[in-house]
């Protein structure tokens, strides 16, 4: 087994020999099945792309029709998940999202971190020395320090389809989920059971339950290799259009580890672009801005979701609020803070148990539309929707989404995609940008939506079609509104929006520039 050095402090008790060798097991087992589920990915977008479908499993019916199973009891500092905060694992941003008031922090690996190999071990530090409330910062003067009352961790490893290339075993690179799951898991559950909680996870970019099942299967090994009972639990991102025809199947293979479901809405839609990008102008989305949650087929997704979480008796969780509250603009501040408020009283209203905001400020504003249902209820996964029935029609009813597509709508999308990409190829995952908090997943949207509106040859309010020639246009002038420094990101982005083959994930080729 070999690793890359790394000078970050605290790095030799993250890469410890026994830690090491903890990821190495887990790889040399489970290695070569993912790599098959990265290989029937590709098989099942290729029948996505032949038939221009999806529809729920007729092998796994049974299980959607068994009323018996639930998934596991959640332990007691899960129960009341109302505000979950979400964020980089960077000191200050750790101090500050742990006593931020929510009840949750997810601590981002994934969308929100540049995977760069100190920001890697780096996220790892700052998860040890939380866990053991050893951890502080200090910048410009000003000390950051952890607070009494802290928000529960919970920590997103990356997604499957990611290498780390900077730790290999038998000359091949383990996955960065196993990297980001095991090293956490071998230093922290053990001290995070002595305290009361436990070693909790959010599992990003599930494509299907069979991916769930490896999960599954790395939980119990590494409980047991560390000899723990059931412990860990993990709450999946349906964040995929063919996870949300495999939500039930998900829960029943990690019903022993689940707690429950996201619905992670900015990936979801880039998985239906990325999935249907050549199906026809029926799947063509209007601009990112106009594609909101009452959207047809959002809103079956989303009661789907909470249908299935409280049937099994797993935790629905609501949506991002990406909004970033400006200290010099109240009339922004006011109408953002509104609509904020809409849809955290709508989650709420619909059966969700808990949502998500990306900025300290929005805590209280979430807070507020859930007490507003709950009440003095941690939850109401109590509340069951018989009324709800989605068919695989209803998840794919993209054509009904109101709005259009508009030059304004390309040229925000490249503006956003560039500004976030220079940022990430400089080691920041998660870029306030317009006063939106800005992640992988929104500037996946933004580059599949320009792949996919060339290729569909879509005409804008102009008249125009949108090519090729219109997008470089739009590039030349928004780079020369941006400013220097910016040649890295634009290669990237002409790489994942222009070419003729579509780029499964802008982190692969971007991750050969900054490992």
């Amino acid at each position: 087994m070999e690793t890359t050095p790394t000078t970050v402090d605290g790095a030799e008790t993250i890469l410890s020999p026994e830690a090491l060798e903890f990821l190495a097991d887990l790889h040399r087992t489970f290695g070569a099945r993912r790599n098959e589920l990265l290989a029937r990915r590709k098989e099942r977008r290729a029948e996505i792309a032949r038939t221009g479908k999806l529809d729920f499993l007729a092998e796994t019916a049974t299980v959607r029709d068994d009323s018996n199973w639930k998934v596991a009891p959640a332990p007691a500092d899960l129960q009341d998940r109302r505000v979950e905060i979400t964020g980089p694992t960077d000191p200050k941003m750790t101090i500050n999202a742990l006593n931020s008031g929510a009840k949750v922090w997810l601590a981002d690996l994934e969308d929100a971190n540049t995977p760069h190999w100190d920001n890697v071990i780096g996220g790892q530090v700052s998860l040890y020395r939380a866990t053991r409330r050893e951890l502080r910062f200090e910048s410009n003067g000003k000390k950051y320090e952890l607070g009494d009352d802290l928000a529960v961790v919970v920590t997103r490893p990356r997604g499957w389809h990611l290498d780390e290339e900077h730790i290999t075993v038998d000359g091949k690179p383990v996955a960065g989920a196993i990297v980001d799951f095991g090293l956490y898991f071998f230093h922290n559950a053990k001290e995070l059971l002595a305290r009361g909680s436990g070693p909790y996870f959010y599992l990003p970019k599930t494509e299907s339950h069979l991916e769930a099942r490896l999960w599954n299967e790395i939980f119990t090994r590494s409980e047991a290799a560390l000899g723990l009972g059931n412990s860990v639990r993990a709450t999946v991102l349906i964040e995929t259009i063919t996870a949300a025809f495999e939500m039930e199947e998900i829960l029943f293979e990690l019903r022993e580890h689940a707690s429950g479901l996201n619905a992670g809405r900015w990936d979801y839609l880039f998985s239906v672009i990325k999935n249907f990008r050549d199906a026809g102008p029926e799947f063509v989305l209007p601009d990112r801005a106009k594609v909101t949650m009452t959207a047809p087929f959002m809103r079956a997704y989303t009661e789907l979701l909470v249908a299935t979480c409280h049937k099994r008796g797993a935790f629905a969780m609501g949506g991002m609020a990406a909004f970033i509250p400006s200290r010099r603009d109240p009339e922004v501040n006011e109408k953002a803070l509104a609509q904020v408020k809409a849809d955290k009283d709508r989650e709420a209203g619909d059966g969700f148990d808990g949502s998500w905001v990306a900025h300290p400020d929005l805590v209280p504003v979430c807070k507020d539309s859930f007490d507003a249902v709950l009440k003095d209820k941690p939850n109401q996964v109590d509340r069951l929707r018989p009324d709800v029935h989605v068919a695989a029609s209803d998840l794919l009813d993209v054509a009904n989404t109101p709005g259009e597509v508009t030059e304004d709508g390309v040229r925000s999308n490249v503006s956003v995609a560039l500004q976030y990409l220079k940022a990430w190829l400089g080691g920041l995952g998660a870029v306030a940008i317009n006063n939106l908090m800005e992640d992988a997943a929104t500037a996946e949207i933004s580059r599949s939506q320009v792949w996919q509106w060339i290729h569909q040859g879509t005409i804008l309010d102009t008249g125009d079609a949108v090519t090729e020639s219109l997008v470089r246009r739009i590039l030349d002038e928004e780079v020369a509104k941006l400013g220097e420094g910016y040649d890295q990101a634009r290669t990237l982005f002409e790489q994942v929006a222009l070419a003729d083959d579509f780029v499964d994930f802008l982190t692969l080729p971007a991750y050969a520039l900054v490992r």
